[in-house]
């Protein structure tokens, strides 16, 4: 038995006891942890107190609670999918998204009209309340059951001048891409990637385990005149996905002689 003589709440010196048999190896990854009972033999404390003191680990991100189940050591691995970003095209001029044979649709897409939010307007560079078309994916990965949320805004404006865009906005974004490119614009794209913790709805979707973050990434692709027309983004839980990126040299504008 390994009774507690620490200061401080009796539950955070167990919090304490056991982080550091799950950092030493001791309680591995992915292993169950032992009973409540077992946990107030070892350390000679009630059952509220392992239970306060599971309840902070898991707060901290280092035990699951699997209901029916019990007390699991979260995984320390490396996510199972890489998602490359980028955006290719074919010698015909099609289009291509590196990863775009790996998703599955779980779920038919959602087409509706809502609005800019201060976060959407400021991407799209429009106040808020401006008219938007918007399609929701739920996509799974069927090999890793990886899943993920993917939401595609196009302002009415954009799609008054391109009818296609609203008469389709759950169209792939490779066929977007397209019809864009069908109406004369020339496309340079713009990715932002932050990580947060999710919203309850998010957490539901995404069958995320407890204090698990999300990668929120947004990509919007630019016209010729370098002007917003759509605004995509991508949500999944920062332990079952990583994002790559390859990275070229531009070339720097030539020195303009001095007079």
């Amino acid at each position: 038995m390994s009774e507690i003589q620490r200061p401080g709440a009796l539950y955070q010196q167990v919090a304490t006891a056991i982080r550091e048999a799950i950092l030493s190896g001791e309680f591995a990854p992915d292993s169950l942890l032992p009973s409540e009972a077992q946990l107030m033999t070892r350390y000679g404390v009630s059952r509220p107190t392992v239970r306060n003191a599971i309840a902070a680990l898991r707060a901290e991100g280092l035990i699951d609670v699997r209901h029916g189940k019990g007390s699991y050591v979260r995984s320390s691995g490396q996510p199972v999918l890489t998602l490359e970003r980028g955006v290719s095209r074919t010698s015909d001029g099609k289009f291509v998204m590196p990863n775009g044979d790996i998703w599955q649709e779980a779920e038919e897409p959602s087409t509706y009209r809502t609005h800019t939010t201060r976060d959407t307007g400021r991407l799209l560079q429009l106040q808020t309340e401006e008219a938007l078309f918007g399609c929701d994916r739920l996509l799974i990965d069927p090999s890793t059951g990886t899943r993920a949320m993917h939401r595609t805004l196009i302002p009415f404006e954009v799609a008054e001048a391109v009818p296609l865009l609203g008469q389709e906005p759950c169209k792939p974004s490779a066929a977007l891409y397209g019809v864009l490119t069908q109406a004369g614009h020339k496309l340079t794209w713009a990715e932002t990637v932050r990580a947060r913790m999710p919203l309850p709805d998010e957490r539901t979707t995404l069958q995320l385990p407890d204090a698990t973050p999300i990668l929120h990434v947004c990509r919007v692709a630019h016209g010729t005149d370098d002007r917003p027309l759509i605004l995509e983004e991508l949500r999944f839980g920062a332990d079952r996905a990583e994002l790559a990126y390859r990275i070229t040299a531009d070339k720097q504008p030539a020195r303009r002689p001095r007079a």
